[in-house]
């Protein structure tokens, strides 16, 4: 390792550990939605969207928030994930230049804002959105997130417009644009809500914020777990196989190697820390002993996913 990257690493864990002290202090004063946004760095005006073709007619959008997969075909226009209703403007100018219309249908990977919020603009267009039935719960009324190490956000109630016309337990299947579209729940992970969407004709799958090209944020108050999102990765693998296009909540498109690689980080963290949890260490003690170093070069800062781990698995916090 280089000593310029011993460097990053050290100041990002310092900054971790002065993030996770905030944390319970963020709790008291819950961040306005310009707060917030300032604090992630968002810019709606100045992103734009991006496209990358992972299929004949399925594609992905990159902007502010979640990624968005398109199915643009002869029965319409079907996206996974919205992001916010300022980027839709954007979102529709890509997908016109596609060659697709309106938007027809919207899946909702789960109902968190950086991937749901679109359906205020969406919904009263015009369009169908789609939901596991506790996402649509979820998004009836406010909701308070905390994101670690940034401050808690309370997400508000949607406009009934914006809520889910159609929702499923554990599995729906569409048939859209010549192919079956399956809609997956495997039970509580990144929240109580998480939908994968598999594209089987094109051998794509989008998951939403179970599956992400960095360490995940895991939404333990709202009903996600370590051990959840382990079960659900796993779950989608046993559906996929070695060619099948991954496409994660945030970050570039991947593959089924990198999915097998998240699940064996994820177990091994959940082991180490579950481990340190027995001894009775806290969690500034947990992240301390660096149960994620050998991983940190490729997923990044780790201070959510140890302090979202240690909560689920029985540390404290929530």
């Amino acid at each position: 390792m280089s000593i310029i990257h011993y460097l990053r690493l050290a100041a990002a864990t310092m900054l971790a550990l002065i993030g996770l002290a905030q944390t319970a202090a963020a709790h008291e004063h819950p961040m306005s939605f310009d707060e917030m946004i300032e604090a992630l760095g968002w810019d709606f005006d100045a992103t734009p969207i991006t496209t990358e073709q992972v299929g004949d007619n399925l594609y992905v959008l990159f902007g502010v928030g979640g990624n968005i997969a398109v199915s643009v075909g002869k029965d319409g226009v079907l996206i996974v994930d919205d992001q916010h209703p300022a980027m839709i403007p954007k979102v529709a100018e890509a997908i016109a230049g596609l060659g697709g219309g309106a938007v027809d249908f919207v899946v909702n990977s789960h109902w968190h804002f950086d991937h749901a919020d679109g359906n205020i603009a969406l919904g009263e267009q015009g369009a169908w959105i789609i939901s596991q039935i506790n996402s649509r719960r979820m998004n009836r009324v406010d909701r308070s997130i905390n994101l670690v190490g940034v401050g808690t956000y309370v997400q508000q109630a949607y406009p009934p417009h914006a809520l889910a016309d159609i929702t499923f337990n554990d599995l729906m299947q569409l048939h859209f644009n010549g192919e079956r579209v399956d809609l997956l729940h495997f039970g509580p992970a990144h929240t109580s809500g998480d939908t994968a969407t598999i594209f089987r004709g094109h051998n794509a799958v989008h998951f939403g914020d179970v599956f992400n090209a960095g360490y995940p944020f895991i939404d333990v108050a709202n009903g996600g777990s370590l051990d959840g999102m382990i079960a659900f990765c796993s779950a989608v693998l046993a559906q996929i196989d070695t060619d099948t296009v991954v496409i994660p909540g945030h970050g570039p498109v991947s593959t089924y190697a990198d999915l097998e690689a998240y699940i064996e980080m994820l177990s091994a963290v959940r082991e180490r820390v579950a481990a340190l949890i027995a001894e009775g260490k806290s969690l500034e003690q947990v992240v301390a002993a660096e149960p994620t170093k050998e991983f940190d070069q490729r997923y990044g800062s780790p201070a959510s996913l140890l302090d979202r781990a240690y909560a689920s698995l029985g540390g404290a916090g929530g």
